[in-house]
């Protein structure tokens, strides 16, 4: 399968690395310039990591605020959000012949929203796990592909419960649902919206939707204005 992937960090690289051994190719990838905290363009260190791991393998780049369609290259199977700050417009999500798809790190539809850990740990859930779903006009809203669950171990934070359980849960899964796209077998379940929750985010600005005008009177979405697009 071609992917394209869109995402930022040591999880993006984990996942990139995994879909390669599984035989799938990065045709592309999308990223933030810089690693959060680095200011210095010219330093390569400074890069955000998955950015530095297309660098060296002639992966072409875009930087993830300016992701659109134009830059998603032709024949692309599957988009894969992996810790992806940037929203994926339907015009983008055309580009892919099979599916988008994208992690996150709760039992959606519980815990929608960028902070989902930190609220795991904020309201004391004794069980968390992880989704992956098919990415649409809606914010963690699409249906899903596949979920587990794991208990939240006692004594831990945002940083450990991510990095020791849920970031390794979110490559695996992942993995597991670009192998059954790939032989053909596809699950959608729609998430129950009655049980949804939505938490804002801690300290961070607001989802860039790139692909969406903005316009006076429009609603406002995830803490940012932006105007209706509908199916």
């Amino acid at each position: 399968m071609n992917i394209y992937l869109s995402g930022q960090g040591a999880f993006a690289v984990q996942v990139a690395d995994a879909l390669e051994e599984e035989g799938h190719r990065i045709a592309g990838v999308a990223a933030p310039r810089l690693r959060k905290g680095h200011s210095d363009e010219g330093n390569a260190l400074s890069w955000d990591r998955l950015r530095a791991w297309a660098y060296p393998r002639s992966v072409p780049w875009t930087d993830s605020a300016e992701l659109r369609a134009l830059h998603v290259p032709d024949g692309v199977d599957l988009i894969v959000a992996a810790h992806s700050h940037a929203f994926i417009g339907r015009a983008t999500r055309a580009r892919a012949a099979v599916a988008a798809i994208g992690y996150h790190p709760s039992l959606l539809p519980l815990h929608r929203g960028r902070d989902a850990i930190r609220w795991t740990i904020r309201d004391g859930d004794k069980v968390t796990g992880g989704s992956v779903y098919h990415l649409t006009e809606r914010t963690d809203g699409g249906p899903i592909a596949a979920q587990e669950h794991l208990f939240v171990p006692p004594g831990s934070t945002p940083e450990t419960l991510w990095r020791e359980h849920l970031a390794p849960l979110g490559v695996r899964l992942l993995v597991r649902v670009v192998t059954d796209l790939a032989k053909g077998r596809r699950v959608e379940v729609p998430q129950d919206d009655k049980l949804a929750t939505w938490e804002p985010a801690m300290g961070a600005p607001p989802l860039f939707k790139p692909e969406l005008i903005a316009l006076p009177g429009s609603e406002v979405v995830d803490g940012s204005r932006w105007a209706l697009h509908g199916e």
